[in-house]
């Protein structure tokens, strides 16, 4: 079966508002990401970089706003059966949500698997290619435990990317991993974009790893994107969080 070529797809968030118990955590979002466009989001915790990630993602539904993924509404793409899709979405969770009970090979394959369009050599070979473009060849067999948390990291990456999609959500990619892992996360993801342009678009509270990956930074601060600059132009960005990240995080000019 030849595989389709994997590009990337605009991203278009109108005035998303999202409200929880009567707190309002997202007040009217505006952000464009153009196709193969890696971008960045920062900002403090709680903040609702996560919540505006499972809006993108469709885990969750916007109270206002419009998301526009791929030229299409977010609602009339979900309402899509897969076979009509004209691309696909994934997302890499923070906490990696891998199945204890299945081996490397069956977390990674477990959505082809569900698809049932592919024979199991097929979905073996999507695997392999997969891991071996994480750097994990040869781990199909190991169970969840048996990895090392950036390990796990990377399998949890090896599972989006196996289904070729067009969109990447990373939340959080590096929480929880030392200075040297997250660096290796770091690249990783740069390279995922690769000669597919795939579009990427992580949450991150490391304004270093932001700065070292993304295309762009967007700074969420009381529930909107205040700021949306380039890595370099990032020292002088005029919005005091952007400013407070930058000084708090030793890269001042």
């Amino acid at each position: 079966m030849a595989q389709r070529e994997t590009k990337g797809v605009a991203v278009e968030l109108h005035a998303v508002r999202r409200t929880y118990d009567g707190h309002a955590v997202l007040r009217g979002v505006d952000l464009e990401i153009a196709p193969g466009e890696l971008v960045a989001i920062v900002g403090q915790s709680g903040t609702g970089k996560s919540v505006l990630l499972r809006q993108i993602v469709g885990l969750e539904r916007p109270d206002a706003g419009r998301i526009v993924v791929g030229g299409i509404e977010l609602p009339r793409y979900l309402a899509m059966p897969p076979d009509e899709k004209p691309f696909r979405i994934a997302m890499v969770f923070q906490n990696a949500a891998l199945l204890a009970s299945l081996t490397v090979a069956e977390n990674v394959g477990l959505r082809l698997f569900e698809r049932g369009r592919k024979t199991r050599d097929e979905i073996r070979g999507s695997v392999r290619a997969a891991l071996e473009e994480v750097e994990l060849g040869g781990t199909e067999d190991k169970l969840p435990s048996e990895l090392s948390g950036g390990m796990r990291k990377r399998v949890s990456i090896a599972r989006a990317i196996v289904i070729r999609p067009e969109l990447i959500l990373y939340d959080e990619p590096t929480a929880d991993l030392d200075p040297i892992l997250t660096e290796q996360i770091g690249q990783l993801i740069g390279r995922l974009r690769g000669d597919r342009a795939r579009t990427q678009i992580i949450v991150t509270h490391n304004l270093a790893l932001a700065r070292g990956i993304a295309d762009r930074i967007a700074v969420l601060a009381e529930g909107q994107i205040v700021e949306s600059l380039p890595p370099a132009e990032l020292v002088h960005g005029r919005h005091p969080l952007t400013r407070e990240f930058v000084r708090a995080s030793g890269l001042a000019a």
